[in-house]
């Protein structure tokens, strides 16, 4: 079944995976969670298990059947690299990537260390991008492990973005998506923070997405930045 997403720099979801645990601050208000809990009380067979690593292999054809060419983010309801799923799975999720040439996939995870370990095991056909989650300057390793990868295209989502990033090394980036974080109890962004990433992507020649400020009201907060939006997308290497 196909999924259209409302998260600005994709097109659709796929969901082989759900459930997920906590791994560094910017989980503290995990959207996936609150939504899985909501579709377990609704009686969703998916969500049986709530917010508890589960892996659905009746899902991993879905992409197989979507004619249109789109964007897909996988997972985006879990971690693909969380330590519970199994590498095998993994693999089948890959195999399935490769086989739907026609559609890219967007690959994020906070277990970057996971992610390069294993990466080197996997088939990286053009079509699939890589990413990481980076939400404090604590964090900017991640990037490196990210850059170690055979990804066709390496990005990183600062968001929620919870503090200035004077760690992160831009080069070997492909793309840059910034964003604050949203919803009861979202703690703030500051304009600095993100005027800093935007220049230094700009010296770089990086691609740079602004998703949102975020908030309580993030409708309200919109999704200018200095008088304009953001969304740019990396080119695509053949």
């Amino acid at each position: 079944m196909s999924m259209s997403s409302h998260i600005e720099w994709t097109e659709a979801s796929w969901n082989p995976i759900t459930g997920c645990s906590k791994f560094s601050p910017g989980c503290a208000h995990c959207y996936a969670e609150k939504m899985a809990r909501r579709l377990q009380g609704m009686g969703r067979p998916k969500y049986r298990n709530g917010f508890s690593v589960t892996c659905h292999p009746e899902e991993l054809e879905v992409p197989i059947g979507w004619k249109r060419p789109r964007m897909v983010f996988v997972c985006s309801m879990a971690d693909l690299f969380h330590p519970e799923v199994p590498f095998e799975f993994i693999q089948s999720i890959f195999k399935t990537m490769g086989r739907a040439p026609r559609h890219t996939f967007q690959v994020l995870t906070k277990r970057a260390e996971r992610l390069a370990e294993l990466a080197p095991r996997l088939t990286w056909t053009p079509n699939i991008w890589a990413g990481v989650t980076i939400e404090a300057d604590a964090y900017a390793g991640r990037a490196e492990a990210l850059k170690s990868t055979p990804a066709a295209v390496k990005f990183v989502s600062l968001e929620p973005l919870l503090g200035p990033l004077p760690s992160l090394k831009y080069a070997g980036l492909d793309w840059v998506i910034v964003g604050g974080e949203s919803g009861p109890g979202a703690r703030p962004m500051a304009a600095p923070w993100v005027t800093d990433i935007r220049d230094k992507t700009k010296a770089e020649g990086i691609p740079f997405f602004f998703k949102q400020w975020g908030g309580q009201n993030k409708k309200l907060a919109g999704r200018e930045l200095e008088g304009r939006t953001w969304d740019e997308y990396p080119r695509v290497r053949k």
